[in-house]
Order: C-alpha cells, then sequence, then structure tokens
C-alpha cells in the first residue's frame, strides 16, 4: 500500500471551442500553465520534485509534447516527457501510466494529463500527394474504421437510443455546466489562460431548437450537432504520488484502471467492458459508485454506455453521471478529456469534501475500438 498511487491535486483550462477562444494558443502553451499550476498546487506538500511529465494528445505537431510543454512550465531541465496516444482515451491513459510508474516505485512524482490544441494542429500530406488528408486510419485495411459522427450513429440505431432521449441528454449536460458555473465548483479547477476563465460552449438549450436541427452525419440520423460535442482546445493535468508521500492531502487512490478493445465498426461501446473489467477486477458493484464521469463525445453514446451498464443518467442516477455537465457542453478535446474527467471526480469527491472511501469512475471510448476506465477511491 505504500506505493499505491494517489491524485492529489487536479487541474485544467478553461475549454474552447477550435477556431475561436485559443485560436492562436498551440498545445505547449495550453498545458504549460495547467503544469505550472498543478506543480504548485503539490509544492511544499509532497516530499521531491517532478520526475516525470505524462501527456495525452492526438493531433499535435509532434516533437513529444510533453517535454516540450514541461520545459514551458519551467520544470527544469532534467523533467524528461512522455506523450501518449489513445485518442480519446490519452489523458486518462496518460494518468494509468503515470500511476504504474508510481506504483512500480520507479517514480514519486509524476504531473500527468492530456492537452489538445485542434486550432493549431498542423495537417499531414503523404509524401507525394497534392492534398492533407482528414485524420490517420484508426484501424488497418480490412477492419471497419467509421468517423466518429457516423459510428456514434451506428451505435445508436444498434443499441435504440432514440433522438429525443440524446437531445434531451445534451440539454441536461448544457444546464448541468451552467449550474455547476454558477455555483462556483469550477472555480478551483481551472487555470486562466488566454484571458479567459470560464469554458466557452455552455450555453441554455431549448428543447424545441434543438429537435430542429438536422441529422448531422446520416441522411435521416439522430445524431445532430446539437447532442454532439464540439471539436475543442485545452488541457488538464492532475499530480499522482505514492500513498506513502500524500502526507494527510486529500485525494483519489487509484484502485484499478483498465484499457481494453472492442469492435472498432462501434467504438463508442469501449467504456462498457473497460468498467466491467475494472469492477470485476477489485469486486466492486456499480451501486456502490458515487459519481460516474464519461467523456461525452455524443449523447447516443452516453446512452448506450448507460443503459448497458443500468445506469438512468436522465432520471434515477442523474446526480451520478457527469453531474456537472460534460463534453457536451464543456468541449471535446481529444488527448485532455479523459484527464478533464478526472478533473471532475476530484472537484466532486475531494473538494466537495466526501467522506473517505467514496468511490468515483472515469471512462472514455476511444476511436478504433478501445475504452479506459479508472476507478478511484477518496483517501
Amino acid at each position: 500500500m505504500r506505493d499505491t498511487p494517489v491524485v492529489v491535486a487536479a487541474r485544467r483550462t478553461p475549454i474552447g471551442t477550435a477556431g475561436h477562444a485559443f485560436k492562436e494558443l498551440t498545445v505547449d502553451q495550453l498545458a504549460a500553465p495547467v503544469i505550472a499550476a498543478v506543480a504548485g498546487d503539490v509544492a511544499g506538500d509532497v516530499d521531491g520534485r517532478v520526475e516525470d511529465v505524462v501527456l495525452g494528445n492526438c493531433m499535435g505537431p509532434g516533437g513529444n509534447v510533453a517535454r516540450v510543454s514541461a520545459l514551458a512550465a519551467g520544470l527544469g531541465h532534467e523533467v524528461p516527457g512522455l506523450t501518449v496516444d489513445r485518442q480519446c482515451g490519452s489523458g486518462l491513459a496518460a494518468i494509468l501510466v503515470a500511476a504504474q510508474a508510481v506504483r512500480a516505485g520507479e517514480a514519486d512524482l509524476v504531473l500527468a494529463g492530456g492537452a489538445e490544441s485542434a486550432s493549431t494542429a498542423p495537417l499531414r500530406t503523404p509524401r507525394g500527394a497534392d492534398v492533407p488528408y482528414a485524420r490517420a486510419p484508426f484501424a488497418p485495411a480490412g477492419h471497419p474504421d467509421p468517423d466518429m459522427g457516423p459510428a456514434a450513429e451506428a451505435l445508436a440505431a444498434a443499441y435504440g437510443v432514440e433522438r429525443e432521449r440524446q437531445d434531451a441528454y445534451a440539454r441536461r449536460s448544457h444546464e448541468r455546466a451552467l449550474a455547476a458555473r454558477a455555483a462556483g465548483r469550477f472555480a478551483k479547477e481551472v487555470v486562466p489562460v488566454g484571458g479567459r476563465v470560464d469554458d466557452q460552449r455552455p450555453r441554455p438549450l431549448r428543447e424545441a431548437s434543438l429537435a430542429r436541427l438536422p441529422a448531422a452525419f446520416v441522411a435521416g440520423g439522430t445524431v445532430t450537432a446539437g447532442n454532439s460535442s464540439p471539436v475543442s482546445d485545452g488541457a488538464a493535468v492532475v499530480a499522482v504520488v505514492p500513498e506513502r508521500l500524500r502526507r494527510g492531502l486529500s485525494g483519489l487512490r487509484l484502485v484499478a484502471g483498465s484499457v481494453v478493445g472492442c469492435d472498432p465498426e462501434l467504438p463508442g461501446w469501449g467504456p462498457v467492458p473497460a468498467i466491467r473489467r475494472v469492477l470485476a477486477r477489485t469486486g466492486v458493484g456499480l451501486e456502490q459508485v458515487a459519481a460516474v464521469e464519461i467523456v461525452e463525445a455524443f449523447a447516443a453514446q452516453v446512452l448506450a454506455v448507460t443503459d448497458a451498464l443500468g445506469l438512468d443518467p436522465l432520471g434515477a442516477d442523474s446526480d451520478r453521471v457527469c453531474p456537472g455537465g460534460g463534453a457536451l457542453a464543456l468541449g471535446h478535446p481529444w488527448g485532455a478529456s479523459g484527464a478533464v474527467v478526472v478533473t471532475r471526480l476530484f472537484s466532486g469527491l475531494v473538494r466537495e469534501e466526501t467522506p473517505p472511501g467514496t468511490l468515483g469512475l472515469a471512462a472514455a471510448a476511444v476511436g478504433g475500438g478501445l475504452g479506459v476506465a479508472a476507478l478511484f477511491e477518496v483517501v
């Protein structure tokens, strides 16, 4: 137990819609202020220096974004940096990688999370081609490789997630985010960047307005711009230390984490087997979990996952599933979103001073057919 990893600090930037709030900030310019803030949060409370920075990133310029960001944050030449790419699960996967190093006794203080600047991500052109490609493949030839919008549409059709429920969930996400902001629940987790202190996207949504939006990806479909997350810019970082160095700080002990594969044709399904694996390994029932934060890429995807798990975010479990809103309202900076949900768990469970032993889940679906999940316990 002495080397059990514990998250003892968690911060994030405001999240901006791509091409708007942070359109001129590069990925390291988003990550560096958050890294510096988290390092400052634990300075004096945790023995030792930052030994590594692990960041998730999907579409950046290369060159080891974590190392560049660590240097930009002023951590010193001796802090190396590791960049992780598990697409939309990268931020959460980076936290699991950091926790593995701590659990193995190879590091005592690791900053981990993710950052994405969709606004400044470079366009990539294959050698000899005339135009850039839209994205790299998530799967090789011979395997399904849908774009995320059509994949969400296919998931909604496969699991019977109706348009009305998707719109209702999207409206709920915005309402919860606006309420959380008004109550000051984002204030302690957000690091001002680029002159902004608030997330750009959350706004009141009317049922009638959502109902008028056309299908965004498949003719006659149910997934629209209103019940999908936007392409976004942002960063989130946590501090991971072993239990022996926690020194009385409250935090989230990592009970277990899991990364699994699923059918690449339905990548949004990934959180279901990932969460089930974590719960099976720990012997925890979902009814024992107080908070569940899922990256809200699409309302259809969240509802398919929660239906399969027996959760009702539009009813009985409204205060358990993304209680302060999620990516539908805040935005979805791909490589950072998995760390944003851990930051939201930290605020909801640690900053709100829930009792020790309270459990929280974080999860993300990943293009190409992956799911990432982690179970945390308040200490």
